[in-house]
């Protein structure tokens, strides 16, 4: 299985089941995936509910391009393939129906590729949450390929030259990033995601709380009563594999799941943010001392005033705010606050040069 194919199946299991995992719990009454296409007369009584799910992003010109739709229903995996661009397909899974296409189109110079996937099942109306969503695609994933010589674009951080034909893209009830190293790849998640995202290498499988820390999951699996592991031999397959994978690991495994430390010089080029700038006339430095002089109405900061500090970062935001990152120069943790990178900020105003 490709590093892909395993982020999608850890996506497409969120939610499906939560700690403690047993049928009987109030949380798991229902599923609670993200990225679910509800059966359209439930979807219209809300314009937080959704009977399709859209996405659309960019590759470079000549890209041949082909789709995967993942979800779930009555617990259980289902796959609908678009291996070209071409008209509506048309799918059933148990008492769900539904249609997925795939498209393109020339914009701006650019390839936009829309994949949608649309419920179209029959319900009456007036049904209840729990009702709909025995009619609805759970957990909807779409994964967009290119074929060798082809190339996706940043959905989220496009270079300039194809900002504007990025731009034209909308997406709906999906979250497009970069799936792949090669960028050959896109992925239609459920949650919003960077580009590029990876499973953590000592992780030992989804637990169905992805978001959650595996370690303290695996501990508190390894806890249950005697009561509730007798309670999931009814639970449905996925969670009971889920417990079986969970229970075998070994102290090791556990031990490896609490979290490594990356040590590493950073050279002057690596340290984020302006080395130095000019701000109402004043100019501030990396490295300079300062006197910290903080508005008095923000929290706590005006504890601070009157310590000298030392400027470590010099960072500037989307809206052209500078932030003025400083570590205080007699607290006790000071080289500790600099190597994990934990920084008081200020504004310009509120820092005084010391010499000047």
């Amino acid at each position: 299985m490709s590093r892909l194919d395993e982020l999608v199946d850890t996506l497409l299991w969120e939610g499906h089941a939560l700690y403690p995992y047993t049928p009987g719990a109030t949380k798991n009454a229902t599923p609670t995936p993200f990225g679910i296409v509800y059966p359209p007369a439930y979807a219209a009584g809300s314009p937080h509910t959704h009977d399709r799910v859209r996405l659309q992003c960019v590759a470079v010109p000549g890209s041949q391009v082909s789709a995967t739709v993942h979800f779930l229903h009555d617990g259980e995996a289902h796959r609908v393939e678009l291996p070209a661009p071409g008209d509506p397909v048309a799918f059933t899974f148990g008492a769900i129906t539904g249609t997925a296409e795939l498209t393109c189109e020339e914009v701006g110079g650019f390839l936009r590729v829309t994949a949608l996937v649309a419920n179209a099942t029959p319900v009456p109306a007036g049904l209840t949450r729990t009702e709909a969503l025995g009619f609805s695609l759970l957990s909807t994933h779409v994964v967009v390929r290119c074929a060798p010589g082809g190339r996706f674009l940043s959905p989220i951080a496009p270079p300039e030259e194809a900002a504007t034909a990025v731009m034209t893209c909308h997406s709906v009830n999906s979250f497009p990033v970069l799936a792949t190293e090669a960028d050959d790849a896109v992925l239609g998640a459920a949650i919003a995601l960077p580009d590029h995202p990876q499973l953590a290498p000592e992780s030992r499988g989804s637990l169905f709380d992805s978001t959650e820390i595996e370690e303290a999951l695996l501990l508190h699996v390894l806890a249950l009563s005697d009561g509730e592991r007798a309670e999931l031999e009814h639970a449905d397959p996925a969670v009971r594999a889920m417990i079986e994978r969970a229970v075998s690991a070994t102290p090791e495994d556990i031990v490896r799941l609490h979290g490594r430390t990356t040590v590493r010089d950073p050279g002057e080029d690596d340290v984020p943010g302006e080395s130095e700038i000019v701000v109402g006339g004043r100019r501030l430095a990396r490295g300079q001392h300062v006197v910290l002089r903080p508005d008095r109405s923000h929290g706590q900061d005006h504890l601070l005033a009157g310590r000298s500090a030392t400027v470590e970062r010099i960072l500037v935001d989307y809206d052209d705010h500078v932030h003025v990152c400083v570590t205080v120069d007699d607290d006790p943790g000071q080289d500790l606050m600099r190597d994990i990178g934990r920084f008081l900020y200020f504004k310009p105003t509120e820092v005084e040069v010391i010499g000047t």
